[in-house]
């Protein structure tokens, strides 16, 4: 017992002192995408080419963070000219329409509707539904339990019965064989319940948009209240997004 408080003293707190202090990430990482409009057609045309999901409306200068990857191509292409990614996290929205940006996203808080922080701004409970993903978005939001982000000291949980939840955390392309499933779900979880959809394939159906196997996009099976676009998000989008629109 000595041994293990003298390790916990050692080792102080592991805990991200966010959102109390700002967090900043790695220089590799991409967050909101920033548009530089006063460039030529040409290029914004070549971007918009080279896009691997369609993701650039090349006549309105804009990028679709719900179909985006973040892949970096268009960045790349016109070294910065036209899309510079910043290291912004604060990527959700509360409407889909707010995904199709310049770079300027509205307040997400002031988005919230205001009768979930009631309800759920002292405890929230998710049932996490993995829609055919490929572990990615999963993982991310795994991640959430750990020391370093706790996100269970803000009094948000993942649960395992729906029946115990107040909404669902979407991920994945949403696939054929996972719909009715994904119904029952939604169904066993009491009202009043919120839909979370979290990356670019629950958004958009992503890198598998088109094909008659997946869904695109959550939005057109059921109401969505809270978007997080990424592939996948980054644990700080995901922990920005439950803490701003629910706390």
């Amino acid at each position: 017992m000595l041994s293990t408080l003298k390790n916990r003293l050692e080792q102080g707190c592991k805990t991200s002192k966010y959102p109390k202090e700002k967090i900043e990430l790695s220089p590799r990482y991409r967050g909101v995408p920033k548009i530089h409009k006063d460039v030529p057609a040409e290029l914004v045309a070549k971007c918009a080419d080279a896009c691997p999901q369609n993701a650039i409306d090349a006549e309105r200068k804009l990028i679709d963070m719900g179909r985006c990857v973040f892949c970096g191509t268009c960045e790349r292409i016109s070294k910065g000219r036209f899309v510079s990614f910043t290291r912004n996290f604060e990527l959700a929205v509360s409407e889909k329409d707010h995904l199709m940006t310049d770079g300027t996203l509205p307040d997400l808080a002031r988005h919230s509707r205001q009768h979930f922080k009631k309800l759920f701004g002292r405890s929230l409970q998710l049932r996490q539904v993995s829609a055919a993903g490929c572990n990615a978005c999963e993982a991310d939001l795994n991640v959430l339990a750990t020391p370093f982000f706790d996100l269970a000291r803000f009094g948000i949980n993942f649960v395992a019965s729906p029946r115990h939840a107040d909404g669902i955390v979407v991920t994945g392309p949403i696939s054929r064989n996972m719909k009715q499933a994904l119904f029952d779900t939604l169904e066993a979880v009491p009202a009043p319940k919120v839909v979370i959809a979290v990356g670019s394939c629950t958004l958009s159906g992503g890198p598998f948009s088109g094909s008659p196997e997946i869904t695109e996009g959550l939005d057109a099976l059921m109401d969505v209240d809270l978007f997080i676009p990424g592939c996948p998000p980054h644990p700080m989008t995901n922990l920005h997004a439950l803490l701003t629109f629910f706390k």
